[in-house]
């Protein structure tokens, strides 16, 4: 099996889909996907909270060791580290390291405005050095919340988060063919991106993106699902079609099968 690292150095993009909970993310690995992440709006949506503010704290170290008995990679959106403190940001980092994750995003914003370049790159410094072995993407939010949104001001934050151990680059927000390959084609690491409204994954590899996350989309695309069955029904429609429960059933039973032995330990032998 190819590492985390090799798998954003494909002929193509690595595909990530983002999961909010154990559900979602079997359903991705049955369907073959070799690495998943989380989404901190999922799984603070979830839970009940709006994304950011470092609401998805508690879910996502519930959540997290529960994703990574699955057989695939598993990265995982802990915001801003989830401190102003560099070591706690690394302590937390470290405990999911502990539990099997393979990868992070460590974004540079907190409640929808940059935080000082230095301050990012301290986080991610102190991330690396307790966890040498993470796959650090680290994301820059210029464009995302459309301050100093240029390609130079994105391009400055990316090489001094390279420069303190970073692994790859998310630029969420990015969508201009123009600005996409000045981007990719300046910098040596793997440059992540949300889906495009027009182009495919393909075409994105092709201008040098390697990394596509699927971000919140499922989540939202998944409660307008739930929401379009059931009015289906109010409106004198019949059912929809969907997985039979059968199926999910037996998936979540596969999982919980295998889990079993690890949550309740080796059976005790006689006295």
């Amino acid at each position: 099996m190819d590492t985390f690292r090799e798998l954003h150095r494909g002929g193509s993009p690595l595909l990530l889909p983002n999961a909010w909970d154990v559900g979602s993310a079997v359903a991705f690995v049955a369907d073959g996907y070799p690495a998943i992440g989380t989404t901190s709006f999922g799984v603070a949506a979830s839970a009940g909270y709006p994304d950011g503010g470092r609401a998805s704290k508690a879910a996502t170290a519930a959540l997290v060791p529960l994703l990574c008995r699955l057989p695939v990679f598993v990265t995982a959106d802990v915001e801003d580290g989830y401190s102003p403190d560099p070591g706690e940001a690394a302590d937390f980092v470290a405990g999911l390291v502990e539990a099997g994750v393979a990868g992070i995003n460590l974004e540079d914003s907190l409640d929808g405005h940059l935080v000082a370049l230095e301050d990012a790159a301290a986080k991610i410094a102190a991330v690396r050095q307790r966890c040498p072995g993470v796959f650090i993407n680290a994301r820059v939010d210029n464009l995302w919340f459309k301050e100093d949104p240029t390609v130079d001001a994105v391009l400055v934050r990316a090489r001094r988060y390279a420069d303190a151990g970073a692994d790859g680059i998310f630029v969420p927000g990015l969508a201009n063919p123009a600005e996409i390959e000045p981007i990719t084609g300046a910098l040596e690491l793997p440059v992540n991106v949300l889906p495009h409204p027009t182009l495919t994954v393909a075409e994105l590899g092709g201008l040098g993106v390697r990394r596509v996350s699927s971000g919140s989309l499922p989540y939202r695309a998944a409660v307008d699902a739930a929401i379009a069955s059931v009015a289906a029904l109010r409106d004198g429609g019949t059912a929809p079609s969907a997985t039979p429960y059968w199926d999910m059933q037996h998936r979540l039973e596969s999982y919980a099968a295998a889990l079993r032995p690890q949550v309740e330990g080796p059976a005790e032998g006689p006295e």
